[in-house]
């Protein structure tokens, strides 16, 4: 039985629960956020979602309204039909353009136009399908990076979802040692599924993805392979900055990370923490509401 809570609001205040959310150390996990612009509304009204696998308790109520500094808009709870909308909302979804990329699930063809890596992911239960604008951001950065020269060697994933980026960034550096990691240990069985669907080589030799169930680079595969020439985190603000000491740590000097999943607002914190850990900026865009970074490491 699934239900959703829903709380419609300014974006500015559910942007606001949103940033609280991530900032909390703990938070039940089965409660999962997310925020849209309301359809057919103006602009600036946003709605929030949590979606709950069974019928929201006062305490869930209580958790959600929590996230709202001042005055919670009102909650609504509404059942859900039996069906995994993560899914079917994927299987529906258009394929998406990010600079040569193509990405699209197998639903849609394959565009095998001149110039063009396409890339095919299933409907899963992971993040990364390319339909999100930090997902798509981090696509079009990557291909800006290998058209500005990057030479990668060696690179990291860290929080790869459905290991679409690892995928990419192995399109376009063939020969480069990868490892895709990510906290949740459904992802590793995702990604492996998703390799095999886009030709990609699973092992440990270069131009193969090694995968890894790791909390940020808590892993000795992880620390074995440094120094990195690139590392691409999509993940949250918060865990970003964390992670900021550990990157510098294990990007060489002159190395890139590519950061997302941090919206706009969030930005400022985030490079501080970088540019702290030694890094500074070599270009930004902006998806929407999401901040995508292209930072390098300082030359020694």
């Amino acid at each position: 039985m699934n239900w959703k809570l829903v709380a419609e609001a300014p974006k500015a205040i559910v942007q606001a629960a949103l940033a609280a959310h991530e900032a909390l150390d703990a938070w039940d996990a089965e409660i999962v956020l997310t925020a849209s612009e309301a359809a057919g509304q103006e602009p600036e009204k946003w709605v929030l979602e949590a979606y709950l696998p069974r019928r929201p308790r006062k305490a869930d109520r209580a958790a959600v309204r929590g996230l709202f500094a001042d005055g919670p808009p009102e909650l609504t709870a509404e059942k859900l039909p039996e069906t995994d909308w993560v899914s079917e909302t994927q299987r529906a979804a258009a394929p998406i353009r990010a600079g040569r990329f193509h990405v699209h699930t197998p639903d849609f063809p394959v565009d095998a136009s001149p110039g063009t890596i396409d890339l095919v992911i299933p409907a899963a239960q992971a993040f990364g399908t390319g339909q999100h604008a930090t997902t798509a951001g981090c696509l079009a950065m990557l291909d800006l990076m290998k058209q500005r020269g990057t030479v990668v060697r060696n690179f990291a994933d860290i929080g790869t979802g459905t290991g679409l980026l690892a995928f990419a960034a192995l399109r376009l550096w063939p020969g480069a040692r990868a490892v895709a990691s990510d906290i949740d240990a459904v992802c590793e069985a995702v990604v492996v599924e998703n390799a095999l669907a886009n030709a990609v080589p699973l092992g440990t030799a270069p131009g193969q993805l090694a995968t890894v169930v790791a909390e940020g680079m808590g892993d000795a595969i992880l620390a074995g392979r440094a120094p990195y020439d690139l590392v691409v985190a999509n993940i949250l603000a918060g865990p970003l900055v964390a992670l900021a000491g550990d990157f510098g740590d294990t990007v060489r000097a002159g190395g890139s990370v590519l950061l997302a999943g941090l919206l706009e607002a969030q930005e400022p914190a985030v490079r501080a923490a970088y540019r702290t850990a030694g890094f500074r900026l070599a270009a930004r865009l902006v998806n929407g509401d999401w901040s995508i970074l292209w930072l390098r490491r300082r030359a020694v």
